[in-house]
């Protein structure tokens, strides 16, 4: 009797999500959990709300048209985006954040555009040599009764990115650290952890109003202590046995030191802020925030490069380190160096500060050009 040899060949293969998806994931995150917030104080017409809706729409605006650009480089083909319009299927999440998206980012900016019309008319009626811009921006009219209706279809379409994104990795099933029903709620979770910690920073540069960081902070407490008990949640799970799913998720990384400092990083980076925004949630906001920004990135880049550098076959872990061409370091630098530009321009040429003023809406020139 013979011995036989049972050889497991693997076939070398680039990673399926680059950092280019990572950055997406993000600043996708980011942009539909802070138009959510910018809804009190422009769509439901809380005056009290206004600061942080200011900050939070700006942050919408800015990050939903930067999300797109980093999810069209992961494709590496821009007309790969159009193949789902054309050879569409009805069970594929991806196939339907094709057209959320889309929509989305066109009635966010539709929403911005309909908060800020009544200040574009404002501005377009001075003699500087840029008012004929703000006059064409305004359409002729000053009138934004129809920004609530579009800022509602703007929420919709927000949480319909949070389901899709979360939706799309979830039904992985190869991959036990996706396949959980708590992935799409943490994506959710943290992403309203990142856009309130770039709401912390922004106010921190550029309104400085201390009643509204401290809110901001108490707003920050409330997201990491809905990402902490998720996360219990999941680890309870895990290791009762009571979900073997969560226990095969929780078995494939346990015994990896590497995962064991990601899980006490994750941990602080939880923590931390959340002690500083309830003890002292005035003058934190630049530190909180930034740990805030971090925390959401970093749960991404674990979930997308380090779920990844889990094998399906055989043992140890696969390589997950930062590649520094423009898939990697130089893609992820370029995409937020993007953003600064686009938070410049909207800062430089945006009457941000004016939106959902009451004198706003009643100061058109000519009443009868209002609609």
């Amino acid at each position: 009797m013979g011995y036989q040899v049972h050889e497991l060949v693997g076939a070398v293969h680039e990673a399926a999500w680059l950092p280019w998806a990572v950055q997406y994931f993000f600043l996708i995150a980011v942009s539909s959990t802070a138009l959510l917030i910018a809804l009190p104080g422009f769509a439901l017409g809380r005056e009290g709300a206004l600061p942080a809706s200011r900050l939070a729409l700006m942050v919408a605006v800015t990050t939903g048209i930067t999300a797109p650009i980093a999810l069209l480089a992961d494709l590496h083909q821009p007309f790969r985006f159009w193949e789902f319009f054309v050879y569409t299927h009805r069970t594929s999440w991806m196939a339907w954040g094709a057209w959320v998206v889309p929509s989305y980012v066109a009635l966010t900016l539709g929403f911005a555009w309909a908060v800020h019309r009544p200040a574009f008319f404002q501005m377009g009626q001075d003699t500087w040599r840029f008012a004929w811009l703000f006059r064409l921006l305004s359409l002729g009219g000053s009138g934004n009764a129809f920004a609530p209706l579009i800022g509602i279809g703007a929420g919709i379409a927000a949480l319909g990115i949070l389901t899709y994104t979360g939706m799309e990795v979830m039904i992985v099933r190869a991959r036990p650290l996706w396949n959980t029903p708590f992935l799409p709620l943490q994506f959710a979770a943290t992403g309203a952890v990142g856009a309130l910690g770039v709401m912390l920073v922004l106010e921190r540069s550029l309104s400085r109003d201390g009643d509204l960081e401290a809110a901001l902070n108490r707003r920050l407490a409330i997201a990491l202590g809905l990402v902490s008990v998720l996360g219990g949640l999941w680890f309870a799970l895990a290791i009762s046995g009571l979900s073997p799913r969560h226990s095969e998720a929780l078995a494939s990384v346990a015994g990896f030191p590497t995962w064991q400092k990601i899980a006490a990083w994750g941990a602080l980076s939880i923590v931390v802020p959340f002690v500083i925004a309830l003890v002292l949630p005035r003058r934190s906001g630049w530190v909180t925030g930034l740990i805030a920004i971090h925390a959401a990135w970093m749960f991404r880049w674990t979930v997308f490069m380090g779920g990844q550098a889990v094998p399906k076959v055989g043992s140890g872990l696969y390589d997950a380190l930062m590649p520094s061409g423009l898939s990697g370091l130089m893609g992820v630098i370029g995409t937020f160096g993007l953003w600064l530009f686009l938070l410049i321009a909207y800062t430089t040429f945006v009457p941000w500060t004016l939106a959902g003023r009451p004198d706003n809406a009643r100061t058109a020139a000519d009443p009868a050009r209002s609609i």
